[in-house]
């Protein structure tokens, strides 16, 4: 894919300031039918999209649509119903000692917007904060990823089709492209990707003060105490790593299961593992690929140590590895050292729930926390430890929620999106305090002669 100049970055950029000191933005009846505009291409474009997700990622259809474009489409439903309510003037309650003052908060749009996307997710994670964007009233150059070429070029012809390319743009090329976009000066910088790349995002955006969102990811552990539903556990466990084949910044990426219980755990994951895709796994159209042959080399690394006791195969032509379950880890392995973003799930042993708590907060705070057993104790975990999200007794369905805030803490990102926290990420909440003139009370001024009185009130 040919990389787009940075004479033509700069050029759209100005566009874009064009169009939003136009003020066209602001208005609400403008960004609801543009969110109304992209959820009719993105119909209209469905099939294609599926079909360059297959190419791309082996994805199924089934997993393009409840991984992807419905996401995306539930996401415009619902700021297109709520946008009215979020973008109106929030009246605040106000002191009475400030009084005749009527204390105000109002939503304005930041600006021009750049938001890079990631490849794993390439279609929601470019498109969902679009709908931020759209929503509180911003412009957006929007980059994909060139890892998913196909996807890339169906999102650049439906964002051309649909939208003017001073209100919304798509730029193309590799990491120089980049590097040139965050040269430039944007109202507001919105990235998903690693930890070590959203550092360079962050210090980008220094430069002009810029503020940002950052999707990153990390270990997010997932726990098996030792009075979880094994049965459930297994399954929900094997569903959540082998979704995209493991290439989830929410994917549990760890097992940290109660010594009475992992035999069986183990073995009822093998047994979820069939019931899900088949005997013959390599063979199920639901079980996508690897990204490129890069990624097959480093996860393949981080097969070398520790027992493999389920999976292991892998073709790297084919780009595929079978989902795979490495036991006597030791936490300086270097599966345990980086995020894995692949099929495969390192096992560790604990005896009392504590150990896992001294671990967790030992290492850098996770994107998702999963815990599987009594709620009580699970509650418990939860308030002892930090991470973006999670759940108990189940991995990745929080991020289904729209009217729940996404994001990470610490290393796994900052900033929130989704429903209402997508809207205000691409907002300024500006602080209005309207006082009359009819009434000009003295207590403020010099010489504060009523100071005693107000220094009593106060």
């Amino acid at each position: 894919m040919e990389n787009t100049s940075p004479e033509t970055i700069h050029s759209l950029l100005e566009k874009q300031r064009a169009f939003f000191a136009s003020g066209k933005t602001r208005d609400l009846t403008f960004r609801r039918n543009s969110l109304s505009q992209l959820i009719a291409v993105i119909r209209a474009y469905e099939s294609r999209i599926a079909a360059a997700l297959w190419t791309d990622l082996h994805k199924s259809p089934e997993e393009s649509f409840l991984t992807e474009t419905s996401i995306v489409t539930q996401e415009i439903a619902l700021h297109r119903k709520r946008l009215r309510r979020w973008a109106g003037v929030q009246r605040v309650p106000t002191p009475w000692h400030l009084i005749p003052t009527v204390s105000r908060i109002l939503y304005e749009p930041l600006g021009v917007s750049l938001i890079i996307a990631p490849w794993n997710y390439p279609f929601q994670l470019l498109i969902n904060p679009l709908v931020g964007a759209i929503s509180a009233g911003c412009c957006a150059m929007l980059k994909p990823s060139p890892y998913t070429p196909s996807v890339a070029k169906v999102m650049e012809e439906m964002i051309r089709e649909t939208f003017d390319p001073g209100f919304v743009t798509v730029v193309q090329g590799d990491r120089s492209v980049n590097e040139s976009l965050l040269k430039e000066w944007f109202d507001m910088i919105f990235f998903t990707g690693s930890p070590a790349l959203g550092k360079v995002v962050m210090k980008a955006a220094s430069e002009h003060l810029t503020p940002v969102v950052l999707e990153l990811g990390g270990k997010s552990p997932c726990i098996v105490d030792e009075h979880a539903d094994i049965a459930v556990a297994a399954k929900r466990i094997a569903w959540g790593k082998t979704i995209n084949a493991g290439q989830t910044c929410i994917a549990p990426d760890y097992l940290f299961v109660h010594r009475s219980v992992k035999e069986l755990l183990l073995r009822k994951i093998g047994e979820a593992l069939t019931g899900l895709y088949g005997s013959d796994l390599r063979q199920s159209r639901f079980y996508p690929r690897i990204v490129n042959r890069k990624a097959m080399e480093r996860l393949l690394r981080l097969m070398e140590h520790g027992k493999i006791v389920l999976g292991g195969e892998a073709d790297l032509e084919e780009r595929y590895i079978a989902p795979t379950l490495i036991d006597e880890v030791q936490p300086d392995f270097p599966v345990m050292q980086e995020e894995i973003f692949g099929p495969i799930l390192p096992v560790l042993t604990f005896d009392h729930i504590s150990e896992v708590t001294s671990y967790v907060n030992s290492q850098e705070k996770p994107l998702a926390l999963y815990y599987f057993g009594k709620h009580p104790a699970g509650r418990k975990l939860l308030l002892n430890t930090s991470s973006g999200g999670g759940c108990l007794n189940d991995t990745i369905m929080h991020i289904a929620n729209h009217h729940m805030p996404f994001g990470g803490v610490g290393n796994s990102g900052m900033g929130k999106y989704h429903g209402f926290d997508s809207f205000l990420a691409f907002s300024n909440r500006r602080a209005i305090a309207v006082t009359t003139t009819l009434i000009d009370l003295p207590f403020r001024y010099p010489p504060f002669s009523w100071f005693p009185v107000l220094k009593k009130i106060l």
